[in-house]
């Protein structure tokens, strides 16, 4: 008898619900809701777009095992009572940029001394962040956002009760918690959240390598508006722990015994066990984030700051760069040139490589790697003869592959092993980026078939729980493509990734 099982994706943009035959990983239906746009948002739309979801997948009475993959960083604030303090702010939300580095500038006076000058104060504090927790701190993770709370919003800072990520919150309301009528009840139903280590991994109060919450850490970014230890913080449950059981309104009413739930993860980690990657691989994810992802037996400890050393979804790790801006780099160039996607690829391939000079910095929206988050883009490098329409869209390609390849080397750097590069997400699609991409990224690119790695992971997650077992199941998958680097286009896209690094800087 087949079993299925339910891989839940709730990004930034929209909720994807995919529904999964549990032996194979076969899609067998799937929903997708969208989310409101924005850095700030109420979670209650995500409830809203998960139950819409699951409503156009066919419902998941019939579901025996269901797993959350989420937009990792984003801030949710319970009260005493279980309800939602105020509107979550999401890892792209930079406006606490500026208490990301008060924090690091407080271990930095710690570790260097009283009389150390401010750049290795700041250097320093990178360093004892980065060993702390894996990751130095931007805006986009958790703790800087508690800590702008505290500093600008210390009445709500005041009433927190629990902390924790978007796929804990949807987890926990799968499971039938919710607000409660009384502190009393609300606080036994927060005792209930949980989480895993990948997740936890991107809050900057928890260390993945001891898997232990540092809540002095924490406290640091709540001040004195609120004590670290009277807050809830999710359980951190095992790779294949499981999380409960999801309430019978919402899955599992046709199965024996309800629907088991998985812990869930993060967004990247679990499309890289959507992918089923093993250390040597790196995925390149192109979204509203772009993301180069890989998987290692040891943690990564980068004292730039400019790598993140999450965990992952089987009790690895994730070293991975960030960047913000990523896919919307070519939204941006069509409406610039008032094209469609496949016609911005054409002009792209009618102009030269380095686009006769012209090159975009593309950090439209702030940055997260490199660290910027109050730059702009600009485009550079223009003359009357070079500013033509064909030379701005190839610009906005290779400033798209440039900017990934900056995380690439970032890898490298620190000795991560890259044999195999996977290339995924909505800008995958775009035949510009699979085509220059082997030249600037300088080795061949697999594109696996398109479909919801970040879902099919959280289903997987769902049926290693289900099946009782050691070891994940096995699921194969399907490349679509090889795009292989010719040596001589390698040269050229080693000359434009020059071109834009000289820029960059």
């Amino acid at each position: 008898m087949t079993q299925l099982v339910a891989g839940v994706d709730t990004s930034t943009q929209s909720c994807k619900v995919r529904v999964t035959d549990a032996a194979t990983g076969a899609l067998v239906r799937i929903g997708t809701a969208h989310h409101p746009n924005g850095t700030s948002i109420n979670p209650d739309h995500w409830w809203t777009a998960f139950t819409q979801a699951a409503k156009e997948a066919g419902g998941l009475n019939d579901v025996a095992a269901l797993g959350v993959g989420g937009q990792q960083h984003g801030m949710v604030l319970l009260d005493d009572h279980g309800r939602v303090i105020r509107d979550a702010l999401l890892w792209n939300d930079i406006r606490s940029a500026p208490q990301a580095d008060q924090l690091i500038d407080v271990l930095g006076r710690k570790a260097a001394g009283e009389d150390a000058d401010q750049k290795t104060v700041h250097e320093e504090g990178i360093s004892a962040w980065v060993h702390a927790v894996g990751t130095s701190l931007i805006s986009s993770i958790t703790i800087t956002k508690v800590a702008w709370t505290a500093q600008n919003e210390p009445d709500n800072a005041r009433k927190i009760a629990a902390i924790c990520l978007p796929h804990d919150w949807l987890t926990w309301r799968i499971a039938g918690f919710g607000p409660c009528e009384s502190a009393e009840e609300g606080r036994e139903a927060l005792s209930h959240l949980v989480t895993d280590r990948s997740d936890a991994s991107g809050t900057g109060y928890f260390d993945p390598v001891r898997n232990e919450y540092r809540r002095d850490l924490l406290q640091l970014a709540l001040g004195q508006t609120a004590d670290a230890d009277d807050i809830i913080l999710p359980r951190v449950l095992g790779p294949h722990e499981q999380a409960g059981t999801a309430a019978p309104s919402i899955a599992g009413a046709n199965v024996e015994g309800g629907c088991l739930l998985s812990p869930g993860g993060g967004d990247n980690a679990t499309a890289s066990f959507g992918l089923s990657m093993v250390p040597g691989d790196v995925s390149v994810s192109l979204g509203t984030s772009g993301v180069a992802a890989a998987i290692s037996d040891t943690e990564a400890y980068d004292e730039t700051g400019a790598i993140n050393g999450f965990a992952d979804l089987t009790g690895r790790f994730v070293p991975l760069a960030c960047t913000i801006n990523a896919s919307r780099i070519l939204d941006a160039g069509c409406h610039l040139l008032g094209v469609g996607y496949d016609e911005l690829a054409d002009l792209a391939f009618s102009a030269p490589a380095g686009a006769e000079g012209v090159t975009l910095i593309p950090f439209f929206d702030g940055e997260r790697t490199p660290n910027r988050p109050t730059a702009q883009g600009r485009l550079e490098g223009m003359t009357l003869a070079n500013t033509t329409r064909a030379n701005v869209a190839r610009a906005f390609v290779e400033a798209l592959l440039c900017s990934q390849r900056d995380g690439l080397e970032d890898l490298r750097r620190l000795g991560v092993p890259i044999h195999r590069l996977l290339l995924i997400g909505g800008g995958a699609k775009s035949p510009a980026v699979r085509e220059l991409g082997p030249s600037i990224w300088g080795m061949d690119i697999q594109v696996p078939a398109t479909d919801e790695y970040v879902a099919i992971g959280a289903a997987r997650q769902a049926a290693w729980v289900l099946s009782g077992e050691e070891e994940p199941p096995v699921w194969e998958h399907t490349i679509e493509d090889t795009y292989t680097a010719d040596p001589k286009a390698v040269e050229e896209g080693q000359k434009v990734y020059e071109q834009y690094a000289g820029w960059r800087a």
